[in-house]
């Protein structure tokens, strides 16, 4: 057989990616599944953007775009970080990609160089990591403890900047912990990104829109505007919009960044999808007003995961401020029997535990590099919310002391 290049070495499928398939083949093999791991929602993509869509496709817009997007969703784009970030950027500063995972892995693809670091807050979107090492640099991880949030502070960040350091990568909301960075928690990681001008910053903005208990989400860049021309900022409308497959993503940034990733994108996947574009274009000129209601469903399952979940045996939870995932910890599980006698010893064990006993999908928290936790997604129907609590309840219950 012959050899891969060395890069595939250290990589594998996202855990994401893994756990779909294995749900699929779960399901196709006639198991109950209640699936709680995923990122999908369980709202429609909304209506107006599916007719916006079909008129597309019927009047005709099924041909190529330019590569870096259609320029009348360039300036939707435009006008939204304008509203949203306060940032203002020009259509040659603004691409349109096949979702926001190719705009992150086009912008490390474009300025690193090997043996470079790219700097991850803990807990981490793996996806960071993998396209940092597929770019040829090294993943540094920054430990983001609970007793900060799961955020990142400032004397961490400090002390893990060195001369190799490329890009900081800063997800707000972050996934998995569903933590926010409040304006003065940027203010403080720009005064530490000031004193490093040869680092470029990622913000990671896919699930801005999904905010509780009235935060607000601010931009790095805007707060401090010296870090504008550094910065890539990245969003989307799949979480929004509920429009997972729909895959478009945008970045904006500087024009010869951009440019640079339009050239990796030209030699690739060439333009985004046309009528999905058409479709991006209906979600974010639109109304707003459905992402607002979508949002008190969410809070009000929010609240709901989080009560059920501490009131389990040996779970314990906080309610995230932003996304719809909820990160628990399990560490008062550890040690503890199954009822066949063996021991649960990580979180990974629990969560095939969970799976194995009652059919309930979790993410595990070793994947995001924060152990013994596990994530699980509110995403989903309230029904089906009740039914994986009271499956998960009865599984704890199940389980022995530690001896």
């Amino acid at each position: 057989m012959i050899a891969l290049a060395p890069r595939m070495g250290a990589l594998a499928g996202s855990p994401a990616s893994q756990i779909r398939h294995k749900v699929q083949e779960m399901r196709t093999a006639g198991r109950d599944v209640v699936d709680l791991s995923s990122g999908d929602l369980d709202f429609s993509t909304p209506e107006t953007v599916v007719e916006a869509a079909c008129r597309a496709a019927r009047s005709g817009e099924t041909k190529y775009t330019s590569v870096d997007g259609t320029p009348a969703l360039k300036e939707a784009i435009r006008r939204r970080f304008e509203t949203n970030n306060g940032l203002i950027y020009e259509r040659d500063e603004i691409i349109v990609c096949s979702g926001s995972t190719q705009a992150i892995f086009e912008g490390f693809l474009a300025t690193i160089s090997p043996d470079d670091e790219v700097l991850v807050p803990c807990p981490y979107w793996s996806q960071y990591l993998n396209q940092a090492r597929l770019a040829g640099a090294r993943p540094i991880l920054m430990a983001c403890p609970q007793n900060n949030g799961f955020k990142l502070r400032p004397d961490d960040l400090r002390a893990a900047i060195g001369a190799k350091t490329r890009w900081l990568v800063l997800n707000n909301p972050t996934n998995p912990s569903g933590a926010v960075y409040s304006e003065s928690e940027l203010s403080s990681i720009a005064e530490v990104m000031l004193e490093h001008p040869h680092i470029w910053i990622l913000e990671d903005r896919l699930y801005e829109d999904i905010v509780f208990d009235d935060m607000r989400i601010s931009a790095l860049s805007a707060i401090e505007p010296k870090l504008k021309d550094r910065t890539l900022m990245v969003g989307g409308v799949a979480k929004s919009y509920a429009m997972m497959g729909w895959r478009i993503g945008y970045a904006g940034g500087p024009s010869h960044l951009i440019q640079a990733m339009a050239n990796i994108q030209s030699q690739t996947t060439s333009c985004a999808p046309s009528v999905s574009q058409a479709a991006a274009l209906a979600a974010l000129s639109g109304s707003q007003d459905l992402v607002a209601e979508r949002n008190k469903i969410l809070l009000h399952r929010r609240d709901y995961l989080v009560e059920q979940i501490n009131l389990c045996r040996g779970l314990a939870c906080r309610a995230p401020q932003g996304t719809f995932y909820l990160l628990i910890s399990c560490a008062g599980i550890l040690g503890k029997k199954k009822p066949n006698g063996a021991r649960i010893d990580s979180d990974r064990q629990f969560a095939d535990f969970l799976l194995d006993e009652v059919g309930v999908v979790v993410a595990v928290g070793a994947d995001f590099g924060q152990s013994p936790y596990i994530r699980a997604s509110f995403g989903v129907h309230q029904a089906t919310l009740e039914h994986a609590v009271s499956r998960i309840r009865l599984a704890c219950n199940t389980l022995r002391e530690r001896d």
